[in-house]
C-alpha cells in the first residue's frame, strides 16, 4: 500500500462530537480533528486510562463519558457539549463493534439486539439530539458502515444489517435536512486493529486499512471539500 500522505483541513473554531472515542478508529479520529484545529469531544461509554491523552485539558480534547443507547443520556451529553463549547459542527458516529455469529435461525434475540442497540441505535440517537445544533452551525454527520453491509452473507447476518442500517439511516437524514446538514457514512472493509489482527492472525494484513486513513476521510467528508456532497456511502477498501 503506498504511503499515507498528510493533508491541510482548517477545523478552526469548529466542535467535534466523536463517539467511541476510545477504540482504534474513533482515537485516530479524535487525533486527526485535533491536529486540523477542532475542539473534540471525544465520547465514550467507559472513561480512559487517567494518563489517556482524552482528559488532558490541554490537549482539545474533553471527555464526555455517557451510555449512547440510552436516550436520557444522549440528551444529557448533547446539552453539556452544548453548554461547555456553544456549539457543534461535526458528528462522528463511530461507537460500534462487530461479532459473527449463527444463522438466523439459531441467533439468540440478545445477540441480535446487541448489534442493534451498539451499531445502530447509538448512531440514530446522537444525529437525533445533535441535529438542531447542527442545523445551526450547518454542520456535518459521517458514521461507519461497512463493505459487508451491501448484501447478506454467512456468519455475521446481524452486523450486517446493522450495518445498512447505518447506510438507510445517512440517507434520510441527508434527505431530510438537504441544504443545512450534510450526511454522509464510510465503508470500511477490515480496519487494521490489534483486536482484528488477534481474531484473524492468517489474513493478509497489509491489504487491510489503517484507523488513521478512515480518519482522513472523515476529515475530507466534514470539511469544506466536501461540500457538494451528501448522502454518500463512501469507499475505505485499502487493498482488500
Amino acid at each position: 500500500m503506498s504511503p499515507r500522505t498528510e493533508f491541510d483541513v482548517d477545523f478552526d473554531d469548529t466542535v467535534a462530537v466523536v463517539t467511541g472515542a476510545s477504540g482504534a478508529l474513533g482515537s485516530a479520529v479524535v487525533d486527526r480533528f485535533r491536529t486540523a484545529g477542532a475542539t473534540v469531544c471525544a465520547v465514550d461509554i467507559v472513561a480512559p486510562d487517567d494518563e489517556d491523552s482524552l482528559l488532558d485539558p490541554d490537549s482539545g480534547v474533553q471527555f464526555y463519558e455517557a451510555d449512547l443507547t440510552d436516550e436520557d443520556d444522549v440528551e444529557r451529553l448533547v446539552s453539556a457539549i452544548v453548554d461547555d463549547h456553544d456549539r457543534i459542527d461535526h458528528l462522528c458516529n463511530i461507537a460500534g463493534t462487530w461479532r459473527g455469529g449463527d444463522p438466523i435461525e439459531d441467533t439468540d434475540l440478545e445477540a441480535f439486539e446487541l448489534l442493534m442497540n451498539i451499531n445502530l441505535k447509538t448512531a440514530f440517537l446522537a444525529s437525533k439530539h445533535a441535529l438542531p445544533h447542527l442545523q445551526e452551525t450547518s454542520g456535518s454527520i459521517v458514521s461507519v458502515s461497512a463493505r459487508s453491509s451491501l448484501e447478506g452473507g454467512e456468519g455475521d447476518g446481524p452486523y450486517r444489517i446493522t450495518k445498512a442500517g447505518i447506510r438507510l439511516l445517512t440517507e434520510t437524514l441527508a434527505a431530510e435536512n438537504r441544504g443545512t446538514v450534510r450526511a454522509n457514512c464510510v465503508m470500511p472493509s477490515v480496519i487494521d486493529t490489534p483486536m482484528n489482527r488477534e481474531m484473524m492472525p492468517d489474513a493478509d494484513h497489509d491489504s487491510w486499512v489503517e484507523p488513521a486513513e478512515i480518519a482522513d476521510m472523515f476529515a475530507v467528508l466534514c470539511s469544506d471539500g466536501a461540500a457538494v456532497t451528501s448522502g454518500a456511502a463512501v469507499p475505505v477498501y485499502g487493498e482488500a
